[in-house]
């Protein structure tokens, strides 16, 4: 039986560059940092979740999603917060660039997308009310 996602892998050109991005800017935790034989093993994670990112140097495929259709398809990495506003002011103060001004409200609740260094595409949500209660 299957118990938990573990990781997502994201493809970094840079990883030391991905990492200062990925926990100064958007204030993930740094997890694991392994120098191992294939490679530096390198992930981050949300303070409290067990999921965790992995910033794999992979300069030919990062930020190279499939085919993309704006503001239809989701980003590789899907964050949740609990305060979106909030949070969108404090990720612009530390230079994280958007796609629009400010979150918007849709049927699930509010969203805006931002990018990584490597053009992989990060998208910040919030669930809609009756999401959080449970009752949808």
């Amino acid at each position: 039986m299957l118990t938990n996602i573990m990781y997502v892998t994201l493809y970094v050109t840079d990883q030391e560059r991905a990492l200062r991005f990925y926990t100064e800017q958007l204030g993930l935790e740094k997890r694991v940092d392994y120098p191992g034989p294939d490679g530096r093993f390198l992930t981050v994670g949300a303070l409290g979740s067990p999921v965790e990112i992995i910033l794999w140097a992979h300069a030919a495929a990062a930020g190279q999603p499939a085919e993309v259709l704006p503001g239809a398809t989701p980003g590789p990495v899907i964050l949740e917060s609990d305060d979106l506003r909030e949070d969108f002011k404090v990720f612009c103060d530390r230079g994280v660039a958007f796609d629009k001004p400010e979150p918007e409200e849709y049927g699930f609740g509010m969203g805006i997308e931002a990018v990584d260094p490597d053009g992989n595409r990060i998208s910040l949500r919030q669930r809609a009310a009756w999401q959080s209660r449970g009752d949808g």
